[in-house]
């Protein structure tokens, strides 16, 4: 059994978007409930941090994060719309927070050797966010903002972040395209939101999209990571991974139109632990319908603790 942590904290319930908005906090509930003592022994639970403001400035202007933390309602106002998707309410300036406290307190221990991997189950999910710009329902991109930090903060030269959420997360793409040592790769549903990710977006070689289309299946799934992004990434040799784990690509999510199973989830998971030596930090991403959603991080938790390195398999240099 592994070393794996599970970071979270109670006011990641408290971003709270109108009633009937898909990013609920109900998606926190059901997950946390499925990472039970009794569904995941022995794994290591963190209450996550409170991530720094000058953190999240290594990827979002500060002008626009105290922007941000302004337009905050107080207690009891209604929720302020940032786009047409993505809102604060009061307590969502905490809750991105920490998320981003959860992604950065992952690198540090996975760096420091504390523990091997985490998984990071914070709300509202990060990707979508630009540099300038929060919108589809993300308001700081944490997997970026985790990727700069381990790099800036341990010395490395390349980070690289893993997306298989089922929307292409330009927040992560656009870093991509302005820093060649930042390496991101993102499997997604071609011609949903946010239209962007096409094949032929490549930025410096440090960028790979994979749009598939409308009701792909696990096969043909499995079969494009293989081929085009895990020969990328271990081509990139990085020196950490972060995953932004969505679990949208079900095929019972409301959100998009894939049909994904739960066995394809244990498999990616495996795959880039198997890439990155076993050691990655993983946030949550997007997940929409809720037993599907607890169904699947449950998989991904369990493998993530219960991984045992391949032999003789190729690996990437973490």
């Amino acid at each position: 059994m592994s070393r794996t942590a599970l970071i979270t904290h109670a006011a990641c319930f408290e971003h709270r978007p109108p009633a009937g908005h898909p990013e609920s906090p109900e998606r926190l509930r059901v997950v946390l409930e499925a990472l039970s003592d009794a569904a995941c022994p022995n794994l290591i639970r963190i209450e996550a941090p409170l991530g720094q403001l000058e953190d999240i400035a290594r990827v979002h202007p500060a002008a626009l994060i105290e922007q941000i933390i302004r337009l905050e309602p107080e207690p009891g106002g209604r929720s302020r719309q940032l786009d047409p998707d993505t809102y604060l309410s009061a307590g969502s300036i905490e809750a991105a927070r920490r998320g981003v406290g959860a992604v950065i307190a992952g690198v540090d221990a996975v760096m420091k050797g504390t523990f091997e991997r985490a998984f990071c189950a914070t709300r509202p999910p990060g990707h979508h966010a630009e540099a300038n710009t929060p919108m589809g329902f993300c308001i700081w991109n944490s997997a970026a903002i985790g990727a700069l930090y381990a790099r800036e903060t341990y010395g490395l030269k390349r980070a690289a972040v893993l997306d298989f959420d089922v929307h292409h997360g330009n927040g992560s793409q656009e870093l991509a395209e302005r820093d060649a040592d930042f390496f991101y790769a993102s499997i997604h549903q071609g011609g949903i939101y946010p239209g962007s990710g096409l094949a032929e977006e490549t930025a410096a070689g440090n960028l790979v999209n994979v749009p598939v289309p409308a009701a792909t299946t696990g096969p043909a799934w499995r079969a494009a990571i293989e081929s085009k992004i895990l020969p990328a990434l271990l081509a990139f040799k990085p020196e950490i991974v972060i995953v932004s784990a969505g679990f949208d690509g079900h095929r019972l999510d409301p959100l998009a139109g894939l049909n994904l199973e739960i066995d394809d989830y244990r498999w990616i998971t495996e795959r880039l632990l198997d890439v990155s030596h076993g050691k990655l930090v993983s946030t949550l991403e997007g997940g929409y319908h809720l037993q599907a959603l607890a169904a699947c991080v449950l998989a991904h938790v369990q493998t993530l603790q219960n991984y045992k390195p391949r032999s003789g398999g190729e690996t990437a240099g973490v």
